[in-house]
């Protein structure tokens, strides 16, 4: 690669606009991950953030702006607002990226074994063995051996949002986006599940995860945002939004922590 060609970013996400009704939620955000980064998304409850990850991974579909993984736009802003791509560029995006939800999201009827492996084998084709083989790897690496014939109501919930992220990592994502992954934990096994993010982080993950553990968020992240009021109020290197901030609703919104 020529030293002055630029790394294309994982994920690009260019003024985006989402309104519910009269409520515009999202006002012209815009933000770049890049391979490997750890970005962390802050703000109170109705900011945006949670939106902000839905538009991203085409859970909803935003008024204006544009969406880009690596090469393939997603939708592009038009005169009349935001245009996505056909089915195809859509199901070639959704290969692209993982999702974490606050709530597990796991199959209750499936076995920890078959939650992680059904969409490698029913989406990407993949063949069931070397599935198996990747699923059984991930169940080890994320401290779950023993429970691959359990079903999701036998596990805590840290064992089940561990079961969440073994499953997307097994679709080999470009990117991970976790939406408040552990708002449904205690603090106990809110640990479990901040320990397996902050390895995927030393293995240089590329991650972006909207979260409200302030420590973990400047000890982990490379980069934070801060959205309020359906902007981004401040950006800038974890350590340094943290310890401090610039705008005054970042330091008010902080001290509230």
């Amino acid at each position: 690669m020529a030293e002055n060609q630029a790394v294309q970013p994982v994920v690009s996400i260019q003024d985006v606009h989402k309104s519910f009704g009269d409520n515009h939620v999202l006002k012209g955000v815009s933000l770049q991950v890049e391979p490997g980064q750890v970005v962390a998304v802050i703000g109170a409850s109705g900011g945006g953030k949670s939106t902000l990850l839905r538009c991203a991974t085409l859970l909803e579909r935003f008024d204006r702006g544009s969406l880009s993984y690596g090469d393939i736009q997603v939708a592009r802003d038009g005169e009349a607002g935001a245009v996505y791509g056909d089915k195809n560029v859509l199901a070639q995006a959704r290969q692209k990226f993982g999702l974490v939800f606050q709530n597990y999201n796991l199959f209750p009827h499936y076995t920890v074994l078959k939650n992680i492996m059904d969409a490698p084998i029913c989406v990407q084709k993949r063949d069931k063995a070397e599935v198996e083989q990747a699923a059984r790897a991930l169940i080890k690496r994320m401290g779950l051996e023993g429970n691959e014939d359990k079903v999701p109501c036998e596990l805590s919930g840290g064992q089940q949002q561990r079961v969440s992220i073994a499953r997307a990592l097994c679709m080999n994502p470009d990117v991970l986006f976790f939406d408040e992954p552990t708002s449904a934990l205690d603090p106990e096994l809110t640990q479990e599940v901040l320990r397996v993010i902050r390895d995927l982080a030393a293995q240089h993950m590329t991650m972006v995860i909207v979260t409200h553990e302030m420590a973990f968020a400047r000890d982990v992240a490379d980069h934070i945002i801060f959205i309020d009021g359906g902007v981004i109020v401040e950006s800038g290197p974890a350590e340094q939004l943290i310890t401090n901030p610039q705008h005054e609703r970042t330091r008010a919104f902080l001290n509230s922590y």
